[in-house]
């Protein structure tokens, strides 16, 4: 009787045993899960820095854009303007002005072109 409340013991310690250990590895396996989900909020803030940049890149070419567009607006007013006010010598060297502004805007839209074509 005595050796089968031993055994008794010994089985109820090694079943509380078994559970604790069970208990072990639901708690790792949470572990592991928390781990995951932390994982999946940096792949996600990475995410959106990317489309942060992305936006950033996007707005400095719509700048790139805006700023040729004031360049040929101010090349217009010199074309229209200053003719109108000027003797011949000077309507000359303003000729000789707008081909190195026309020289200018040609290289920025090349320049331009090459950024949209490394982006692509």
């Amino acid at each position: 009787m005595r050796l089968e409340l031993l055994l008794l013991k010994l089985l109820l310690l090694l079943l509380l045993e078994l559970l604790l250990l069970e208990l072990l590895l639901l708690l790792l396996l949470e572990l592991l899960l928390l781990e995951l989900l932390l994982l999946e909020l940096l792949l996600l803030l990475l995410l959106l820095l990317e489309l942060l940049l992305l936006e950033l890149l996007l707005l400095e070419l719509l700048l790139l854009i805006c700023k040729q567009w004031v360049l040929r607006l101010l090349v217009l007013l010199v074309l229209v303007l200053l003719p109108l006010l000027l003797k011949r010598q000077q309507q000359m060297l303003l000729g000789l002005l707008l081909v190195l502004m026309l020289l200018l805007l040609l290289l920025q839209h090349l320049k331009l072109q090459l950024l949209l074509r490394s982006s692509a």
